[in-house]
């Protein structure tokens, strides 16, 4: 069964079309941020550990988000593949994680790498409304009123989502995240998809791809 991952900048779109590869699939979705809130809100031994640099607001280092991850890819549900979002971001990431699959006499079937301009993505972010009430994200020209059809509830723009700030996650994106491209594809397993087109067209090329 599949082992994918998942690679592309903030506002590329990896969210919604996780969740459909998942679905088709029926593999779980394995995202870091996920994995750490869960660690914390269970207080486990790793969860403690990450805990101390959470609060701090600095990174969690790498050694200790790889741990997160290898624990996380020894459970049952992942036995029959998985979707990775979100991890690896650098190439010392990348390296333990296929140097752990190895060891697991697996390794990573596909990269599937979704690929927009920065004018993009900034726009896509920038343009995001969240309800505070039930959490629904709009696009600003789905609610031109600015209000949450479902609850009434007037729509707000989260900090990470605002232009400048969308910026500065697409130039730490590009530092740490951007050289995978040319590591999986040295390894030949990346696909690119121009993520710039609207979502139907994009994942009915991902289904193609996947065979899905």
């Amino acid at each position: 069964m599949p082992k994918i991952l998942l690679l592309g900048a903030p506002g590329v779109g990896k969210s919604t079309h996780s969740a459909k590869i998942t679905e088709d699939f029926g593999i779980p979705a394995i995202a870091t941020g996920d994995i750490l809130r869960d660690n914390l809100k269970r207080e486990t031994e790793l969860g403690k550990k990450a805990k101390t640099y959470v609060e701090a607001g600095e990174l969690v280092p790498d050694e200790l988000v790889i741990a997160l991850i290898k624990e996380r890819l020894s459970e049952d549900d992942t036995k029959n593949g998985y979707l990775l979002d979100g991890f690896p971001r650098t190439l010392t990431q990348a390296e333990d994680l296929d140097a752990y699959l190895a060891e697991e006499g697996s390794g990573l079937d596909c990269v599937l790498y979704l690929n927009a301009p920065k004018e993009v993505l900034v726009n896509r972010i920038s343009g995001r409304r969240i309800c505070p009430a039930c959490k629904a994200a709009f696009r600003v020209s789905e609610v031109p009123e600015g209000f949450c059809p479902g609850c009434g509830e007037e729509l707000s723009i989260r900090k990470d989502d605002q232009a400048e700030t969308a910026e500065k996650r697409i130039e730490v994106y590009n530092e740490r995240t951007a050289p995978l491209v040319d590591y999986y594809k040295n390894k030949g397993i990346l696909i690119e998809f121009d993520a710039s087109r609207d979502i139907d067209t994009v994942q009915a090329e991902i289904d193609q791809a996947l065979g899905a």
